[in-house]
C-alpha cells in the first residue's frame, strides 16, 4: 500500500516529534502514518525497532535502533533489554523533539527509555485489544507484552498523555490504574477528500469485509450471517478483503456453505475505496474473545461510511461510537448471527433505508471524523501538553519492577 505524503519537511521550523512504533509499519496501520502526516505545526519523525513490509514511510524522516548485520542485530537487542542506544539517542537530539507520541501500550516501554533520555514528555495512544486483553492471557501473548504489564506501573506515573481511541478505551485504562486526569479521548480521523464515493458508480448486492483474517475480527460469524442471507437472496455476494492467520479455515468454511463469494487478500487503499464505493454494505462483526480483546473503536468502520457505505456489524467495544445504530448503520447484539443477516438483509433490499443511512453516514463522519479537525485537536492537545511542560522523571534509573506490578523494588538496567 502505498500513501501519499506530503513533500519532504527537513527544512521545515516547526517543532520536531518523535513517532514510535516498534514495527515500522504494516499494511493494518495507516492511522499511525496518516494522523502525524496530517499535522500542520509539528514535523514527524518515525522512530522504530523493526522495518516491515508494508507502507510506505518517509525515508528521510524513519530512524531505526541499529541497522541491518550483525552489529545491528546486536544494537537491537542491547536496546531491547537494558534500553541503551546512545548512538541513536544523540541522532535524535540533534532534531531537538519536543514530545514523543508512541502507539500501542505495548510499546510505550521503549518509547519511555527515549523520553527518559531525550527529556522530553511521552505520549501514548491505546487503539484496542493493549487495553482490553485480559492479564493472564497478556502474560503468555509476548515477551513486550509481559514487560509491559511490569513497566506499567511506571508508564502511568510518568506518562505525560494516555490519548483512547474512544470512551470505551478512555474507561478500560481507568479501571487499570491510569489516571483518569492524564486519559483523553481521540478519534483517529478519516481524509475525506481522499474517502469520498464516486456517485457514478453503481452499488452492487456485495456485502464487504476488509480487515485482518483473526478470531477478533468475527468473519466468521459473517459468513454464517451470509448463508442465511443468500437462501433468500442468491445475488449477494460477500466479498473479503485482507490476510491472516484464519484464512485458509474461513475460505474453506465459506465453500461449504456459499455460493457466491470472494477472498481477495490484502489490497492497497485505493482498491480498498473502489471496493467500499462498488459495495452495498460493509461488515466487520467483531466480537470480544474470551481473552478479552475488543474492537478499540475501528477506524475502517469510519472510512466505510466516509464513502457512504451503512454498516451492519456487532455493537462491540468502541463500534457504536464509530457508528451510530439505525442512523448509519445497524448494530446487532454480539455473536448474533441470526441479527446481523437480518439487518444485512434489510440493508440489501430496502432502497429508501439505503439512501438515508448512505447520506448520513457521509455527513457523521464529516462532521465528526474528518482527519484534518481531528488532527487540529491532537495538536490542541499536544499544545496544551507543553504548555504546561510535564516532563519524565529523566534524571531516574532506567528501572523495570520485578516479578510483580505492585512490587516496592526495582532492578536498574542502567
Amino acid at each position: 500500500m502505498v500513501l501519499t505524503v506530503p513533500s519532504d519537511r527537513l527544512q521545515s521550523t516547526r517543532p520536531s516529534i518523535l513517532i514510535y512504533r516498534s514495527t515500522l509499519l504494516p499494511l493494518s496501520e495507516t492511522f499511525v502514518l496518516s494522523q502525524p502526516e496530517a499535522l500542520e505545526n509539528f514535523t514527524p519523525y518515525f522512530v522504530g525497532f523493526t522495518r516491515v513490509e508494508g507502507l510506505r514511510l518517509p525515508e528521510r524522516r524513519l530512524h531505526l535502533i541499529g541497522e541491518v548485520g550483525v552489529l545491528g542485530s546486536t544494537q537491537k537487542m542491547i536496546y531491547k533489554l537494558f534500553g541503551v542506544a546512545p548512538g541513536l539517542v544523540r541522532h535524535l537530539r540533534g532534531l531537538n523533539p519536543v514530545l514523543i507520541h508512541a502507539h500501542f501500550g505495548v510499546d510505550s516501554v521503549q518509547a519511555l527509555w527515549l523520553a527518559r533520555r531525550l527529556h522530553i514528555p511521552l505520549v501514548i495512544t491505546f487503539h484496542g485489544y493493549d487495553a482490553t486483553m485480559k492479564e493472564k492471557y497478556a502474560r503468555k501473548y509476548s515477551y513486550d507484552y509481559r514487560r509491559y504489564l511490569r513497566w506499567r506501573p511506571v508508564i502511568q506515573r510518568e506518562g505525560s498523555l494516555f490519548v483512547a481511541v474512544s470512551d470505551f478505551v478512555r474507561e478500560r485504562l481507568i479501571a487499570q490504574g491510569f489516571p483518569p486526569e492524564k486519559v483523553s479521548v481521540h478519534y483517529v480521523g478519516v481524509d475525506t477528500d481522499l474517502f469520498t464515493p464516486d456517485l457514478s458508480v453503481p452499488r452492487a448486492p456485495i456485502v464487504l469485509f476488509a480487515g485482518r483474517l483473526v478470531d477478533s475480527k468475527g468473519c466468521g460469524y459473517l459468513i454464517q450471517a451470509m448463508e442465511k442471507v443468500q437462501r433468500q437472496n442468491p445475488e449477494a455476494r460477500l466479498v473479503v478483503l485482507g490476510d491472516g492467520t484464519l484464512r485458509r479455515d474461513l475460505e474453506q468454511m465459506a465453500s461449504q456453505r456459499l455460493r457466491n463469494y470472494s477472498f481477495l487478500g490484502a489490497q492497497s487503499q485505493s482498491e480498498v475505496r473502489e471496493w467500499m464505493n462498488r459495495a452495498k454494505v460493509f461488515s466487520v462483526p467483531s466480537f470480544t474473545t474470551h481473552w478479552g480483546t475488543s474492537e478499540g473503536f475501528g477506524l475502517v468502520f469510519t472510512e466505510a461510511q466516509a464513502m457512504g457505505l451503512p454498516v451492519a456489524s456487532f455493537a462491540t467495544g468502541g463500534i457504536p461510537e464509530a457508528v451510530a445504530h439505525d442512523v448509519t448503520g445497524l448494530l446487532a447484539n454480539e455473536r448474533d448471527v441470526d441479527g446481523l443477516a437480518d439487518n444485512i438483509s434489510r440493508l440489501l433490499k430496502d432502497e429508501s433505508l439505503w439512501l438515508r443511512f448512505s447520506a448520513a453516514a457521509r455527513t457523521r463522519v464529516r462532521d465528526h471524523f474528518n482527519l484534518r479537525d481531528q488532527t487540529a485537536r491532537l495538536e490542541e492537545m499536544y499544545g496544551r501538553l507543553l504548555a504546561s511542560r510535564p516532563m519524565v522523571a529523566a534524571d531516574e534509573p532506567l528501572s523495570v519492577p520485578l516479578q510483580s506490578s505492585q512490587s516496592k523494588s526495582y532492578w536498574p538496567y542502567s
